[in-house]
């Protein structure tokens, strides 16, 4: 399966080892709006680089495209290549506006190509593991699901690129950068939402435009609520944790991320993701089993680049099979729909009805 990647900036690289580690795919070429930027990305990787989608996607015959650009910048290459007749795997979050989310799913069905959002932490053993004790009852309905998302930016982080902390390159702050996999996660456990009440500042950055912390309250449509904090102003950040209590009174959770969160290009993934939270009737006595098991497993792995073959893989698989992935468009739409009603609560004043 012939694979290309658009936007050849920090995070682009660890999909390139990704795919390079992902059996019967082969990476073939790239697209960037600077040919020279592509140019010398191609050339680490023995590939191709292009300045037209169109031109790329139908002289390499190109199956994916793994849209790498900036959050606000994802929506034009992403309907040129579904437009081109490739399928699309997109960075999180899928956009930083639903109207760009619309777009970019309108033209995933209008060309019968499948679109899907990078959350390679629901491939994480821990978060399958709650998952599977969701569809198997051993918690009742979810009514009760938290997100605590604790990290660090710094000024240096915040001058690496030109594009980071400003509303019109970034599309926000900690909600559409930092927190997109815990939300995501969140989202995956408790279902759809129903109302949202939110509020974000700037406690600590006053040289970025955007949020480095937001809270809200959420009410599900099942009847659950739900709790955000997230933040990048506690030095030199402390984790990141979704947990999710059902109605027969039993927890579940994971520590996706620990110690210093991981930033994608300039640090690696430290801390092994764990389940830190179990209390499912006659499992109780689990957890520190699950613990050992996923660490030795971590030790073994480069877990920046693992996850992402994991999720490559699975799209490649869906590819084949004809249908969608299991992390779509729709999917990364939700997520979008979520830190939106966040900025306009704030705006407000008001709980905003999804």
């Amino acid at each position: 399966m012939n694979i290309a990647i658009i936007g050849p900036g920090k995070v682009a690289h660890l999909h390139a080892k990704a795919v390079l580690q992902t059996p019967d795919t082969q990476l073939v070429a790239v697209y960037g709006r600077t040919y020279q930027k592509a140019e010398d990305f191609a050339n680490q990787y023995g590939i191709r680089a292009y300045s037209d989608i169109y031109d790329m996607v139908d002289r390499e015959n190109v199956d994916l495209c793994l849209v790498c650009t900036t959050h606000p910048a994802h929506r034009e290459p992403t309907v040129a290549a579904l437009n081109a007749g490739s399928h699309v795997l997109v960075e999180k979050p899928l956009a930083s506006s639903l109207e760009d989310c619309d777009a970019m799913i309108e033209a995933a069905n209008r060309n019968n190509r499948y679109l899907g959002v990078i959350s390679q932490r629901r491939f994480y053993e821990p978060s399958q593991r709650i998952r599977r004790a969701i569809n198997e009852g051993k918690i009742g309905t979810p009514v009760l699901g938290t997100v605590q998302m604790l990290g660090w930016r710094s000024e240096a982080y915040y001058q690496s690129d030109a594009w980071r902390g400003t509303w019109a390159d970034e599309g926000g702050g900690v909600l559409v950068n930092q927190s997109p996999h815990q939300l995501d996660l969140l989202l995956w456990y408790m279902g759809e939402i129903d109302e949202v009440y939110g509020v974000w500042r700037n406690l600590n950055h006053p040289y970025i435009e955007v949020d480095d912390t937001a809270l809200a309250i959420i009410k599900f449509k099942n009847g659950g609520l739900g709790n955000i904090i997230v933040s990048n102003s506690q030095k030199p950040g402390i984790f990141g944790k979704v947990h999710v209590h059902g109605e027969n009174g039993a927890s579940v959770g994971v520590q996706t991320d620990g110690g210093a969160l991981f930033i994608a290009g300039m640090s690696s993934i430290t801390d092994p993701p764990v389940n830190d939270l179990w209390t499912v009737p006659g499992e109780e006595n689990l957890l520190a089993q699950f613990v050992e098991e996923d660490t030795a497993f971590f030790n073994t792995i480069d877990a920046t680049v693992y996850y992402f073959g994991l999720q490559i893989a699975e799209f490649r698989d869906a590819i084949r099979e004809n249908r969608p992935p299991s992390v779509t468009g729709d999917d990364g739409r939700k997520v979008v729909a979520l830190f939106q009603a966040i900025y306009e609560s704030t705006r407000t004043g008001l709980p905003v009805k999804l």
